[in-house]
């Protein structure tokens, strides 16, 4: 599927992170309009997760229930800074093709589990997956930005993003007749995004996550659905009473690239290339408009930031009599993200414009305890928690022009 013109082909969350699994049973920016940041309210400092029971099986579904075969320690990377991400392999053993419906991910340890992303990778790319986790030592791999596997059938989009948890999220379920295709001979990657701030980089001992897919066969009627992501750049200055080396810009992205490497580290000039004809423009909001390449339904919404995010919207056609809001948290709440289906399917296609706005606020660093312990700094796109995303999340399923 061709996705929106979108700087975004990759995220490590925001993103919203398999050795082996035991089946139990799966732009620019308004700064210089003096538009004030998003009313503060709710922040929490990453300390919940959801508790909500899960949702019962529906006709035609089953569960496929899956945990990490052993626990897993993470620890910071070479590079320095707090953030582990993970990837690990798990083959569902399918023997015909299904449709995933749902997905429910339960962190084992809530302290240091930033978020999850689930892929779907085809037969094509399950050479190169069992490739990557058998050259590297102990459970699984690093992995950040993505899966982390060479290979064109899976750096080049058919390794497809089918969910992401992070706190406060709960199983979304779909009412309409579709699912995500999953073919005998594919793999699911399961990407753990580790942070240990609270622990200033140092281990916060082990974890073994679980994860529950639910499945069916479904119907010559049944629609695939995709994930499309509607990124935007973070272009965030450091307050006026602030300063230190990393509130200058390059040295941030420099720190970013030390940190995560090139791909993560050259995000931010991307952006700004895409976003903002070349130019960064710092302030609180940020937006990016991308063009709609191929016709598809709207399903529901998803909106990843973090810790100093403040609201994110998306927005179909802004401006023009055919507007349409697909997707608004005017109070984004680190610990309360979840996918948010429309009120009624959206139909879109060439010719539209999709407009992500994000906006962040830096003296949320100097109020939430696990920020307060880093020095101040120009915040960028970047994998880590002290890093920020802006990212909407658009569930969609092709349909005929």
């Amino acid at each position: 599927m061709t996705k929106p013109d979108s700087p975004l082909r990759r995220i490590g969350a925001g993103a919203m992170a398999l050795a082996a699994f035991t089946v139990v049973a799966a732009c620019g920016s308004n700064a210089d309009t003096g538009a004030p940041p998003a009313a503060p309210g709710p922040h929490s400092a990453h300390t919940g997760v959801s508790s909500a029971p899960p949702q019962p099986l529906r006709a035609g579904e089953r569960f496929l229930d899956l945990r990490m075969a052993e626990a897993y320690t993470p620890a910071p990377p070479e590079g320095g800074g707090s953030d582990e991400y993970r990837c690990q392999v798990i083959d569902p053993g399918l023997t015909k093709a299904a449709f995933l419906t749902g997905t429910q991910f339960t962190p084992e340890n809530v302290a240091i589990a930033h978020h999850a992303i689930v892929y779907s990778v085809p037969p094509a790319g399950a050479a190169a997956v069992r490739e990557q986790d058998a050259k590297t030592p102990g459970f699984g791999w690093q992995c950040f930005g993505g899966t982390g596997v060479p290979g064109a059938e899976v750096e080049e989009g058919d390794a497809t993003w089918v969910d992401t948890w992070a706190p406060g999220a709960t199983e979304a379920l779909l009412s309409q007749d579709v699912g995500y295709r999953l073919e005998p001979g594919g793999l699911i990657v399961l990407q753990i995004h580790y942070n240990l701030l609270a622990t200033d980089g140092k281990p916060a001992g082990a974890d073994r996550s679980a994860l529950r897919l639910r499945v069916k066969d479904g119907t010559p009627q049944t629609r695939e659905l995709d994930t499309w992501p509607i990124s935007g750049p973070t272009e965030l200055p450091c307050l006026p009473d602030e300063s230190g080396p990393l509130c200058d810009r390059a040295a941030s992205i420099a720190d970013v690239t030390r940190r995560f490497g090139d791909d993560v580290g050259g995000m931010a000039n991307e952006q700004v290339e895409e976003c903002s004809q070349g130019a960064p423009k710092p302030g609180n909001t940020q937006t990016c408009d991308h063009a709609v390449e191929e016709p598809v339904t709207v399903f529901a919404g998803f909106g990843h930031m973090h810790m100093l995010g403040r609201s994110i919207k998306v927005e179909l056609n802004p401006g023009t009599p055919k507007a349409k809001v697909l997707l608004d948290v005017p109070q984004f709440d680190f610990d309360n993200q979840r996918l948010t289906p429309l009120p009624a399917p959206a139909e879109i296609g060439p010719g539209d414009t999709l407009r992500v706005t994000c906006t962040h606020d830096a003296g949320l660093r100097k109020q939430l305890p696990q920020l307060q312990k880093l020095p101040p700094r120009y915040v960028v796109w970047g994998d880590g928690t002290s890093d920020e995303m802006c990212s909407g999340f658009l569930t969609v399923s092709p349909r005929t022009p």
